[in-house]
Protein backbone atom coordinates (compact mmCIF):
# COMPACT_ATOMS: atom_id res chain seq x y z
CA UNK A 1 0.00 0.00 0.00
CA UNK A 2 2.71 2.49 0.53
CA UNK A 3 3.70 2.21 -2.84
CA UNK A 4 0.68 2.81 -4.37
CA UNK A 5 0.39 5.78 -1.95
CA UNK A 6 3.64 7.02 -2.93
CA UNK A 7 2.45 6.80 -6.62
CA UNK A 8 -0.91 8.85 -6.04
CA UNK A 9 1.21 11.89 -4.19
CA UNK A 10 3.36 11.94 -7.41
CA UNK A 11 0.10 12.09 -9.52
CA UNK A 12 -1.40 14.69 -7.35
CA UNK A 13 1.79 16.84 -6.84
CA UNK A 14 3.09 16.65 -10.86
CA UNK A 15 -0.82 17.41 -12.13
CA UNK A 16 -1.20 20.26 -9.03
CA UNK A 17 2.93 21.93 -10.36
CA UNK A 18 1.82 21.46 -14.09
CA UNK A 19 -1.52 23.07 -14.58
CA UNK A 20 -1.10 26.48 -13.96
CA UNK A 21 1.72 26.25 -16.58
CA UNK A 22 -0.64 24.57 -19.20
CA UNK A 23 -3.32 27.52 -18.18
CA UNK A 24 -0.15 29.87 -19.15
CA UNK A 25 0.00 28.27 -22.30
CA UNK A 26 -3.42 27.96 -22.76
CA UNK A 27 -3.96 32.03 -22.52
CA UNK A 28 -1.27 32.38 -25.09
CA UNK A 29 -2.62 29.87 -27.66
CA UNK A 30 -5.88 31.42 -27.36
CA UNK A 31 -7.17 27.95 -26.44
CA UNK A 32 -10.90 28.64 -24.18
CA UNK A 33 -13.78 27.00 -24.33
CA UNK A 34 -16.02 29.84 -25.63
CA UNK A 35 -19.86 29.92 -24.06
CA UNK A 36 -22.51 28.79 -26.11
CA UNK A 37 -26.17 28.66 -25.13
CA UNK A 38 -25.90 25.15 -23.48
CA UNK A 39 -23.24 26.52 -21.30
CA UNK A 40 -23.00 27.35 -17.42
CA UNK A 41 -20.02 29.59 -17.22
CA UNK A 42 -20.25 33.14 -18.42
CA UNK A 43 -16.93 33.78 -19.74
CA UNK A 44 -13.94 32.30 -21.62
CA UNK A 45 -12.05 29.40 -19.65
CA UNK A 46 -8.81 28.34 -20.64
CA UNK A 47 -8.54 24.31 -21.30
CA UNK A 48 -5.71 22.80 -22.31
CA UNK A 49 -5.97 20.31 -18.70
CA UNK A 50 -5.34 17.69 -20.13
CA UNK A 51 -2.06 17.63 -20.65
CA UNK A 52 -1.19 18.66 -16.92
CA UNK A 53 -2.75 15.59 -16.63
CA UNK A 54 -1.12 13.38 -18.64
CA UNK A 55 1.90 14.67 -17.49
CA UNK A 56 0.93 13.94 -14.11
CA UNK A 57 0.43 10.40 -14.82
CA UNK A 58 3.72 10.05 -16.79
CA UNK A 59 5.76 10.88 -13.72
CA UNK A 60 3.32 8.69 -11.65
CA UNK A 61 4.37 5.88 -14.24
CA UNK A 62 8.23 6.97 -13.85
CA UNK A 63 7.90 6.53 -10.17
CA UNK A 64 6.34 3.42 -10.02
CA UNK A 65 8.90 1.73 -12.49
CA UNK A 66 11.63 2.77 -9.83
CA UNK A 67 10.05 1.55 -7.12
CA UNK A 68 10.49 -2.56 -6.04
CA UNK A 69 7.52 -4.02 -5.89
CA UNK A 70 5.59 -2.20 -9.20
CA UNK A 71 8.58 -2.30 -11.34
CA UNK A 72 7.33 -6.22 -12.24
CA UNK A 73 4.72 -4.71 -13.89
CA UNK A 74 7.06 -3.21 -16.01
CA UNK A 75 7.77 -6.66 -17.24
CA UNK A 76 4.60 -6.84 -19.38
CA UNK A 77 4.30 -4.20 -22.41
CA UNK A 78 0.85 -3.44 -20.90
CA UNK A 79 1.78 0.16 -18.74
CA UNK A 80 3.51 0.70 -22.46
CA UNK A 81 0.88 0.27 -24.16
CA UNK A 82 -1.33 2.88 -21.51
CA UNK A 83 1.26 5.30 -21.79
CA UNK A 84 0.83 5.30 -26.05
CA UNK A 85 -2.77 5.17 -25.76
CA UNK A 86 -2.77 7.96 -23.58
CA UNK A 87 -0.38 9.73 -25.34
CA UNK A 88 -2.60 9.57 -28.66
CA UNK A 89 -5.85 10.34 -26.97
CA UNK A 90 -4.32 13.19 -25.27
CA UNK A 91 -3.14 14.68 -28.62
CA UNK A 92 -5.78 14.23 -30.23
CA UNK A 93 -7.58 16.18 -27.30
CA UNK A 94 -5.08 19.14 -27.10
CA UNK A 95 -5.14 19.55 -31.09
CA UNK A 96 -9.04 20.09 -30.70
CA UNK A 97 -8.82 22.08 -27.63
CA UNK A 98 -7.01 24.79 -29.41
CA UNK A 99 -8.48 23.94 -33.14
CA UNK A 100 -11.78 22.42 -32.62
CA UNK A 101 -11.89 19.18 -34.81
CA UNK A 102 -14.68 17.35 -36.34
CA UNK A 103 -16.58 14.61 -34.90
CA UNK A 104 -14.66 12.04 -37.42
CA UNK A 105 -11.16 13.12 -36.87
CA UNK A 106 -11.84 12.44 -33.08
CA UNK A 107 -13.23 9.11 -33.48
CA UNK A 108 -10.37 8.45 -35.55
CA UNK A 109 -7.74 9.43 -32.44
CA UNK A 110 -10.12 7.19 -30.23
CA UNK A 111 -9.84 4.43 -32.30
CA UNK A 112 -6.36 4.77 -32.81
CA UNK A 113 -5.51 5.14 -28.91
CA UNK A 114 -7.58 1.66 -28.21
CA UNK A 115 -5.88 -0.38 -30.96
CA UNK A 116 -2.59 0.43 -28.93
CA UNK A 117 -4.17 -0.44 -26.17
CA UNK A 118 -4.89 -3.66 -27.63
CA UNK A 119 -2.11 -4.25 -29.44
CA UNK A 120 0.31 -4.00 -26.53
CA UNK A 121 -1.80 -6.43 -24.51
CA UNK A 122 -4.47 -4.13 -22.64
CA UNK A 123 -7.46 -6.28 -24.08
CA UNK A 124 -9.90 -9.01 -23.24
CA UNK A 125 -8.93 -12.11 -23.20
CA UNK A 126 -11.69 -13.77 -21.60
CA UNK A 127 -15.17 -12.58 -19.93
CA UNK A 128 -15.55 -13.58 -16.30
CA UNK A 129 -19.14 -15.33 -16.65
CA UNK A 130 -19.34 -17.89 -13.58
CA UNK A 131 -15.58 -18.98 -15.24
CA UNK A 132 -13.44 -17.38 -17.34
CA UNK A 133 -15.55 -17.24 -21.03
CA UNK A 134 -13.38 -17.40 -24.36
CA UNK A 135 -14.15 -16.00 -27.16
CA UNK A 136 -13.15 -15.55 -30.25
CA UNK A 137 -10.42 -12.82 -30.77
CA UNK A 138 -11.96 -10.86 -32.93
CA UNK A 139 -14.56 -10.54 -30.77
CA UNK A 140 -13.02 -9.50 -28.00
CA UNK A 141 -10.60 -7.07 -29.41
CA UNK A 142 -13.81 -5.49 -30.88
CA UNK A 143 -15.16 -5.43 -27.35
CA UNK A 144 -11.91 -3.78 -25.72
CA UNK A 145 -12.36 -0.91 -28.59
CA UNK A 146 -15.92 -0.69 -27.68
CA UNK A 147 -15.41 0.30 -24.01
CA UNK A 148 -12.83 2.65 -24.89
CA UNK A 149 -14.67 4.21 -27.06
CA UNK A 150 -18.33 4.49 -25.01
CA UNK A 151 -15.31 5.48 -21.43
CA UNK A 152 -13.98 8.17 -23.31
CA UNK A 153 -17.02 9.97 -25.03
CA UNK A 154 -18.97 9.24 -21.33
CA UNK A 155 -16.28 11.10 -19.44
CA UNK A 156 -16.13 13.91 -22.30
CA UNK A 157 -19.99 14.11 -22.12
CA UNK A 158 -20.66 14.21 -18.06
CA UNK A 159 -17.71 17.37 -18.06
CA UNK A 160 -20.32 20.05 -18.19
CA UNK A 161 -19.40 21.96 -14.64
CA UNK A 162 -16.59 22.78 -12.97
CA UNK A 163 -15.29 20.14 -11.10
CA UNK A 164 -17.63 17.45 -12.29
CA UNK A 165 -16.00 14.91 -13.53
CA UNK A 166 -12.47 15.21 -12.36
CA UNK A 167 -14.75 14.57 -9.14
CA UNK A 168 -16.43 11.56 -11.06
CA UNK A 169 -12.97 10.02 -12.09
CA UNK A 170 -11.63 10.23 -9.02
CA UNK A 171 -14.21 8.42 -7.37
CA UNK A 172 -14.34 5.85 -10.11
CA UNK A 173 -10.59 5.43 -9.70
CA UNK A 174 -10.73 5.05 -6.06
CA UNK A 175 -13.56 2.28 -6.28
CA UNK A 176 -11.46 0.56 -9.05
CA UNK A 177 -8.49 0.56 -7.14
CA UNK A 178 -10.62 -0.85 -3.73
CA UNK A 179 -11.91 -3.30 -6.10
CA UNK A 180 -8.60 -4.35 -7.57
CA UNK A 181 -6.43 -4.19 -4.71
CA UNK A 182 -8.69 -6.42 -2.09
CA UNK A 183 -9.57 -9.03 -4.82
CA UNK A 184 -6.11 -9.22 -5.60
CA UNK A 185 -5.59 -10.53 -1.93
CA UNK A 186 -7.74 -13.49 -2.51
CA UNK A 187 -5.09 -14.80 -5.14
CA UNK A 188 -3.32 -17.79 -4.41
CA UNK A 189 -0.34 -16.71 -3.74
CA UNK A 190 -2.04 -12.94 -3.00
CA UNK A 191 -0.60 -10.38 -5.35
CA UNK A 192 -2.18 -6.68 -4.81
CA UNK A 193 0.40 -5.47 -7.09
CA UNK A 194 -1.86 -5.36 -10.38
CA UNK A 195 -1.91 -2.72 -13.82
CA UNK A 196 -5.46 -2.10 -12.97
CA UNK A 197 -4.79 -0.84 -9.00
CA UNK A 198 -1.86 1.52 -10.67
CA UNK A 199 -3.39 2.97 -13.31
CA UNK A 200 -5.94 3.73 -10.88
CA UNK A 201 -3.92 5.36 -8.19
CA UNK A 202 -2.18 7.28 -10.66
CA UNK A 203 -5.76 8.50 -11.89
CA UNK A 204 -6.75 9.21 -8.30
CA UNK A 205 -3.51 11.08 -7.72
CA UNK A 206 -4.18 13.05 -11.03
CA UNK A 207 -7.96 13.76 -10.12
CA UNK A 208 -6.52 14.92 -6.72
CA UNK A 209 -3.75 17.67 -7.97
CA UNK A 210 -6.07 18.69 -10.90
CA UNK A 211 -9.44 19.77 -8.99
CA UNK A 212 -7.78 22.69 -7.16
CA UNK A 213 -8.26 24.13 -10.37
CA UNK A 214 -10.96 23.15 -11.94
CA UNK A 215 -13.26 23.44 -8.90
CA UNK A 216 -15.96 25.98 -9.04
CA UNK A 217 -15.13 28.72 -10.00
CA UNK A 218 -13.27 27.22 -12.35
CA UNK A 219 -9.42 28.78 -13.56
CA UNK A 220 -8.60 26.10 -15.89
CA UNK A 221 -10.62 23.28 -17.57
CA UNK A 222 -9.73 19.38 -18.68
CA UNK A 223 -10.78 20.30 -21.99
CA UNK A 224 -11.37 17.06 -24.54
CA UNK A 225 -7.42 16.46 -23.77
CA UNK A 226 -8.56 15.87 -20.14
CA UNK A 227 -11.75 14.28 -20.85
CA UNK A 228 -11.01 11.98 -23.00
CA UNK A 229 -7.64 11.11 -21.34
CA UNK A 230 -9.24 10.21 -18.11
CA UNK A 231 -12.00 7.63 -20.25
CA UNK A 232 -9.07 6.06 -21.71
CA UNK A 233 -7.54 5.34 -18.73
CA UNK A 234 -10.38 4.17 -16.75
CA UNK A 235 -11.44 1.51 -20.10
CA UNK A 236 -7.81 0.59 -19.54
CA UNK A 237 -8.17 -0.45 -15.84
CA UNK A 238 -11.63 -1.89 -16.18
CA UNK A 239 -10.52 -4.14 -19.47
CA UNK A 240 -7.69 -4.97 -17.13
CA UNK A 241 -9.41 -5.98 -14.26
CA UNK A 242 -12.60 -7.50 -15.75
CA UNK A 243 -10.14 -9.80 -17.72
CA UNK A 244 -8.49 -11.23 -14.97
CA UNK A 245 -10.99 -11.73 -12.20
CA UNK A 246 -12.73 -15.38 -11.97
CA UNK A 247 -16.31 -15.44 -10.49
CA UNK A 248 -14.94 -17.42 -7.59
CA UNK A 249 -12.50 -14.40 -6.48
CA UNK A 250 -15.25 -12.49 -6.15
CA UNK A 251 -17.97 -14.75 -4.48
CA UNK A 252 -18.48 -18.05 -3.36
CA UNK A 253 -22.47 -17.56 -4.22
CA UNK A 254 -22.57 -18.90 -7.56
CA UNK A 255 -25.10 -16.19 -8.56
CA UNK A 256 -23.06 -13.59 -7.12
CA UNK A 257 -20.00 -15.35 -9.28
CA UNK A 258 -21.88 -14.79 -12.51
CA UNK A 259 -23.22 -11.30 -12.01
CA UNK A 260 -20.78 -9.06 -9.89
CA UNK A 261 -17.09 -9.21 -11.70
CA UNK A 262 -19.56 -7.66 -14.94
CA UNK A 263 -21.37 -6.06 -12.83
CA UNK A 264 -18.78 -4.31 -10.19
CA UNK A 265 -16.82 -2.62 -13.08
CA UNK A 266 -20.12 -1.11 -14.87
CA UNK A 267 -21.58 0.37 -11.43
CA UNK A 268 -18.61 1.93 -10.75
CA UNK A 269 -18.80 4.02 -13.79
CA UNK A 270 -22.35 3.81 -14.13
CA UNK A 271 -23.46 7.53 -13.82
CA UNK A 272 -21.13 8.97 -16.96
CA UNK A 273 -22.85 5.70 -18.39
CA UNK A 274 -26.15 6.33 -17.78
CA UNK A 275 -25.64 10.69 -19.23
CA UNK A 276 -24.23 8.83 -22.48
CA UNK A 277 -26.67 6.87 -23.27
CA UNK A 278 -28.93 9.16 -21.99
CA UNK A 279 -28.33 11.59 -24.18
CA UNK A 280 -27.69 9.42 -27.65
CA UNK A 281 -31.20 8.24 -27.08
CA UNK A 282 -32.46 11.57 -26.33
CA UNK A 283 -31.00 13.13 -29.59
CA UNK A 284 -31.31 10.44 -31.75
CA UNK A 285 -35.72 10.62 -30.58
CA UNK A 286 -35.08 14.46 -31.77
CA UNK A 287 -33.82 13.57 -34.66
CA UNK A 288 -30.68 14.82 -34.03
CA UNK A 289 -27.59 13.37 -34.51
CA UNK A 290 -25.99 11.59 -31.43
CA UNK A 291 -22.77 13.71 -31.18
CA UNK A 292 -24.86 17.28 -31.82
CA UNK A 293 -24.67 18.86 -28.28
CA UNK A 294 -27.47 19.57 -26.09
CA UNK A 295 -28.77 21.26 -22.75
CA UNK A 296 -30.03 17.90 -21.62
CA UNK A 297 -26.80 16.36 -19.10
CA UNK A 298 -27.57 15.06 -15.80
CA UNK A 299 -25.75 18.35 -14.88
CA UNK A 300 -28.43 20.25 -16.80
CA UNK A 301 -30.97 18.42 -15.08
CA UNK A 302 -29.41 19.23 -11.69
CA UNK A 303 -29.73 23.21 -12.16
CA UNK A 304 -32.94 23.11 -13.43
CA UNK A 305 -33.64 21.45 -10.07
CA UNK A 306 -33.20 24.22 -8.18
CA UNK A 307 -29.49 23.34 -7.27
CA UNK A 308 -26.06 25.53 -7.34
CA UNK A 309 -23.68 24.99 -9.34
CA UNK A 310 -21.23 24.34 -6.76
CA UNK A 311 -23.82 22.12 -4.82
CA UNK A 312 -25.12 20.05 -7.99
CA UNK A 313 -21.15 19.02 -8.34
CA UNK A 314 -21.28 17.57 -4.86
CA UNK A 315 -24.57 15.76 -5.53
CA UNK A 316 -23.74 14.22 -8.78
CA UNK A 317 -20.50 13.15 -6.88
CA UNK A 318 -22.51 11.85 -4.02
CA UNK A 319 -24.68 9.87 -6.51
CA UNK A 320 -21.41 8.56 -8.11
CA UNK A 321 -20.01 7.77 -4.47
CA UNK A 322 -23.29 6.24 -3.82
CA UNK A 323 -23.91 3.61 -6.65
CA UNK A 324 -19.78 2.74 -7.03
CA UNK A 325 -18.98 2.44 -3.51
CA UNK A 326 -22.01 0.56 -2.75
CA UNK A 327 -21.56 -1.80 -5.29
CA UNK A 328 -18.35 -2.47 -4.43
CA UNK A 329 -19.55 -2.98 -0.73
CA UNK A 330 -20.97 -6.76 -2.63
CA UNK A 331 -17.77 -8.29 -3.15
CA UNK A 332 -16.44 -7.55 0.42
CA UNK A 333 -19.50 -7.81 2.70
CA UNK A 334 -22.56 -9.71 3.26
CA UNK A 335 -25.45 -9.26 0.63
CA UNK A 336 -27.26 -8.01 3.69
CA UNK A 337 -25.30 -5.57 4.69
CA UNK A 338 -24.02 -4.60 1.30
CA UNK A 339 -27.57 -4.12 0.39
CA UNK A 340 -28.18 -1.78 3.39
CA UNK A 341 -25.22 0.33 2.53
CA UNK A 342 -26.21 0.61 -1.15
CA UNK A 343 -30.14 1.55 0.04
CA UNK A 344 -28.57 4.40 2.50
CA UNK A 345 -26.40 5.69 0.34
CA UNK A 346 -28.62 6.03 -2.51
CA UNK A 347 -31.57 6.67 0.02
CA UNK A 348 -29.19 9.74 1.57
CA UNK A 349 -28.59 11.11 -2.21
CA UNK A 350 -31.86 11.13 -3.17
CA UNK A 351 -33.03 13.12 0.02
CA UNK A 352 -30.71 15.75 -0.65
CA UNK A 353 -31.13 16.53 -4.13
CA UNK A 354 -35.09 16.28 -3.57
CA UNK A 355 -35.01 18.79 -0.18
CA UNK A 356 -32.45 20.98 -0.72
CA UNK A 357 -33.58 23.25 -3.20
CA UNK A 358 -36.67 23.70 -0.82
CA UNK A 359 -34.95 24.57 2.05
CA UNK A 360 -33.48 27.79 3.61
CA UNK A 361 -30.07 27.37 4.78
CA UNK A 362 -28.98 30.56 7.17
CA UNK A 363 -31.78 32.51 5.90
CA UNK A 364 -31.79 32.46 2.64
CA UNK A 365 -32.16 30.30 -0.78
CA UNK A 366 -29.24 29.17 -3.51
CA UNK A 367 -28.61 31.78 -5.59
CA UNK A 368 -27.94 31.91 -8.84
CA UNK A 369 -24.95 30.66 -10.64
CA UNK A 370 -22.26 33.61 -10.07
CA UNK A 371 -19.66 34.06 -13.40
CA UNK A 372 -16.34 31.75 -13.42
CA UNK A 373 -13.17 33.82 -13.04
CA UNK A 374 -12.30 35.56 -15.95
CA UNK A 375 -9.03 35.07 -17.46
CA UNK A 376 -6.55 36.92 -18.55
CA UNK A 377 -7.36 38.55 -21.93
CA UNK A 378 -10.90 37.17 -22.25
CA UNK A 379 -14.06 39.32 -22.62
CA UNK A 380 -17.31 38.73 -20.80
Amino acid sequence: MREYLFVIIVAALTTYAATPLMRTLAVRLGAYTQVRDRDVHSVPIPRLGGVAIFVGFGAAALAAARLPRLRQLFESDEIRGVLIGAAIICLIGAIDDIRELDWFAKLGGQLLAAGALAFHGVQFYSLPLGGQVVLPPFILVSLTILVVLVSTNAVNFIDGLDGLASGVVGIAAVSFFGYAYLISQTYNPPNVFSTAALISAAVMGCAVGFLPHNFFPARIFMGDSGALLFGLLLAAATISITGSVAGADVSANPVAAVLLPLAVPLAIFLLPLVDVVWAVIRRTRAGRRPWQPDAGHLHHRMLAFGHGHRRAVLLLWGWAAAISLGSVAFVFFDPWIATGILVAMLATAAALTIWLPRAVVGGRRPQANPPSVSPPGSHS
